[in-house]
């Protein structure tokens, strides 16, 4: 689902959109595909947020066909969003009905990670469009921190690419919701590295959630609690409610409420 696109879900209530936001290959769109999975199973839904339609199937199931098992072939991880010459990020729906009856859209943005990291070194870089577009719209933020790349050989760089990333993302937030996010939660990540990426998101606010996702087991804890936690916050999003302008009723007629220019 592309920009053009936005009407047709917009036509009756605004969408929630939900910002994915990291740097290459941090696992922005295997955290898609298992959102999808888990969903398909059940594992995401309760009485209060029933799953009710989706129109972008066929892009959900794009992303999640590397995650699921094949006769003689195991999993694998989705392939690198590229970023083409695109300046809006590609779009996945999923609608939810609510217990009082009415229905909630969310929109997942996936885009390339590249387009992040241009957009933290310039706010205005020419290839970074899609990263403003996610800035500028996002209802909600999650904000990618790689485990794997804050404990590899280039843990340093990694570090400061995701200060400078967490800098932007939370100041252009501007008071939206946002969540700290570790993907790849099985490696083991030094606790002064960790100290410092929650520094760099705290810095502007200090009440951000943190969740830990990884498609492999932690220890005893179950795959799934990490994704399903995670979704279940990005779910209790609230629209942001509209603050009408209020004047003196204008004689008996209630058509004048909001008085006239």
């Amino acid at each position: 689902m592309g920009e053009s696109d936005l009407n047709f879900v917009s036509g009756k209530v605004k969408p929630i959109t939900v910002g994915i936001v990291g740097p290459e290959s941090a696992g922005k769109t295997t955290l898609l595909g298992a959102f999808y999975l888990l969903l398909g199973q059940g594992a995401l839904t309760t009485d209060a947020n029933l799953f009710s339609n989706s129109y972008t199937l066929a892009g959900w199931e794009a992303v999640a066909t590397y995650l699921r098992w094949k006769p003689g072939q195991p999993p694998s991880f989705p392939p690198h969003t590229p970023s083409g010459a695109a300046r809006a990020p590609g779009m996945l729906h999923l609608g939810f009905r609510r217990e009082d009856g009415s229905l909630r859209d969310f929109l997942f943005a996936d885009a390339p990670g590249e387009w992040f990291q241009k957009w933290a070194i310039n706010e205005q870089a020419a290839d970074a469009e899609g990263a403003r577009w996610i800035a500028r719209h996002a209802d909600v933020t999650l904000l990618i921190a790689d485990r794997q790349a804050l404990a590899g050989p280039k843990m340093g760089t990694a570090r400061n690419d995701f200060q400078l990333l967490a800098q932007r993302a939370v100041a252009k937030a501007r008071g939206r919701r946002l969540a700290l996010v570790w993907t790849k939660g099985d490696v083991d990540v030094a606790a002064a590295m960790e100290a410092q990426i929650r520094k760099a998101v705290a810095s502007h606010s200090s009440s951000v959630p943190e969740f830990i996702v990884s498609v492999s087991p932690c220890g005893e804890v179950d795959a799934a609690e990490g994704f399903r936690k995670l979704f279940d916050w990005v779910l209790c999003t609230k629209r942001a409610g509209v603050d009408l302008p209020t004047t003196e009723v204008c004689g008996h007629d209630p058509l004048f409420r909001f008085g006239r220019r």
